[in-house]
């Protein structure tokens, strides 16, 4: 089983193998200010002064600083650029992903036999905040990913409209360490993500802050010492960040996350109403029996879809916990698990994505990761392709969660006592599988952004969904069903993508 370490690992490793060199960057997007926004109203939106002339005498002077900083190179600063030259977003995605496997640990008991809940107020108490499970994850992964976007769409469109040239371009005798592929330096893209990260990965990951802003700092100077961006440059883009961060912070928190948890009463009501319907209502079976996990993040606002589209596509019921239907239903999960072969055994632990892994969506960012690097887009074109995937995994998770505690249906082994599950059973309700409904979403995306490896992506959704009933934690129709509301929630991504007016994959 690999352990999340392990999993970076390989994503870096893999990116590293599949990507061309940056030389060989595919386009500049010169008209991508004029991109479809998504947070903002427009690229005008957050103003951005014009730059000083080239030919000023502070301009020179910051050519001089790139200078005098590149004739003394350390073997750290080296390294840094090296590190950063893959890509900033590229790299704040692998970020992102350890921050999310650092903090996916669910709170252990008091002595009192409660659970306590991670404060926002007080992140490094214990336990600590966030508890960054799959739900709050896909929430994460989408608001870096889009305000990264969105505020490097912005930067392309007064980039273009000044069209100031990088510092090398302006002085032979400033390196390139870091070729600039023709995109004008003012404001700076490097800028522009440390200021986005710094602000809304705060906000999401409190206790990080030191790691966060020690890696905007090094990405802000690689920028310099790598002559592609002067001070000016740099200050510009992070000021612009900043600004946009700011839109996006006040959409997090507004968008109703804060009242996912809910209440003791409000979690009896959800199993008082399974119970009136007649049917087996879902509980925990830990011990002592754990809180479930954000039974109101159904209820957090989308990207993509409204919330009568969200009802609309909710799926109809699962089989009645006393049906027929499903006792063949847990008949065959407890086959699964009493005669799985090792190759099953491996394709659950492959998906399990359980504690201090970056979650079933963090898996697919990991796949996805190798594809968007071997494209060597511009930042702001490998940007959209982080925004449309979590994107459509966070809506995933919103529709996937308020499907689960619409119904509150049960576990198989909570039917089926003696059933022992092969993986962590999770803490919430079978119907639908999360897995599904997020791996249907991203394949559907994913093969609309890279349509020559479409296979690939289907296969691994496919293996991710039956990879839960092999794990012995959900029904076929928990598969089935979240799949193709899954397909159907990354449709809505897709039409977006399709009229964002960047052009086809």
């Amino acid at each position: 089983m690999r352990t999340p370490s392990t999993l970076l690992r390989c994503a870096v490793a893999a990116i590293a193998v599949l990507a061309p060199s940056a030389a060989a960057q595919a386009g500049p997007d010169p008209g991508a200010g004029n991109w479809r926004m998504i947070g903002l109203t427009g690229p005008t939106q957050i103003a951005v002064p014009a730059p000083g002339s080239t030919g000023s005498v502070d301009y020179r002077a910051e050519l001089t600083a790139i200078k005098a900083s590149q004739a003394r190179l350390t073997s750290k600063q080296k390294k840094a650029i090296e590190y950063w030259s893959k890509g900033g977003v590229i790299r704040w995605n692998e970020i992102l992903m350890g921050l999310v496997a650092k903090y996916n640990l669910p709170p252990a008991p008091t002595p009192e036999d409660t659970y306590p809940i991670p404060d926002a107020n007080n992140p490094f108490a214990d336990p600590a905040f966030p508890f960054a499970n799959p739900p709050y994850a896909a929430r994460a992964y989408s608001y870096v990913s889009v305000a990264q976007y969105d505020a490097l769409k912005a930067a392309w469109y007064y980039k273009y409209l000044y069209g100031r040239p990088a510092p090398s371009t302006v002085d032979p005798a400033v390196r390139s360490l870091i070729p600039v592929n023709g995109v004008p330096s003012y404001p700076s893209e490097d800028g522009v993500m440390s200021g986005v990260n710094v602000a809304v990965l705060s906000l999401l990951f409190p206790a990080a802050i030191e790691e966060i802003t020690t890696k905007a700092a090094e990405q802000r100077q690689v920028a310099l010492l790598a002559g592609k961006a002067t001070a000016s440059d740099i200050a510009a883009g992070l000021a612009l960040g900043q600004a946009v961060a700011a839109v996006f912070v006040t959409r997090a928190r507004a968008d109703g996350m804060g009242a996912a948890v809910g209440t003791p009463a409000q979690w009896q009501a959800l199993a008082d109403a399974a119970t009136a319907r007649g049917e087996i209502p879902w509980k925990s079976m830990d011990n002592p029996p754990r809180p479930p996990m954000l039974p109101f993040f159904g209820n957090v606002r989308t990207w993509m879809m409204t919330p009568e589209e969200l009802v609309a596509e909710r799926p109809g019921p699962p089989p009645s916990s006393s049906s027929e239907q499903m006792m063949r239903e847990v008949a065959e999960v407890r086959h699964q698990v009493d005669n799985g072969t090792r190759a099953q055994l491996a394709i659950a632990n492959k998906w399990a994505d359980g504690p201090s892994t970056p979650t079933p969506p963090g898996h697919w960012n990991f796949l996805a990761g190798p594809y968007i690097a071997r494209a060597n887009y511009s930042e702001v074109r490998a940007a959209r392709a982080y925004a449309l995937l979590n994107m459509a995994l966070h809506d995933a998770a919103v529709g996937c969660w308020n499907t689960k505690y619409f119904y509150f249906n049960p576990r198989p082994s909570h039917l089926d006592p003696d059933l022992k599950t092969v993986i962590g059973l999770p803490n919430f309700p079978s119907y639908t599988s999360g897995h599904s409904t997020f791996s249907g979403a991203a394949a559907e995306v994913l093969s609309y952004l890279f349509p020559a490896d479409a296979t690939f992506f289907e296969t691994q959704r496919d293996e991710a969904s039956i990879s839960r009933l092999y794990g012995g934690i959900h029904y076929r129709s928990d598969l089935e069903v979240g799949m193709g509301h899954g397909k159907r929630i990354g449709g809505y991504t897709v039409r977006f993508g399709q009229g964002d007016g960047a052009g086809a994959p």
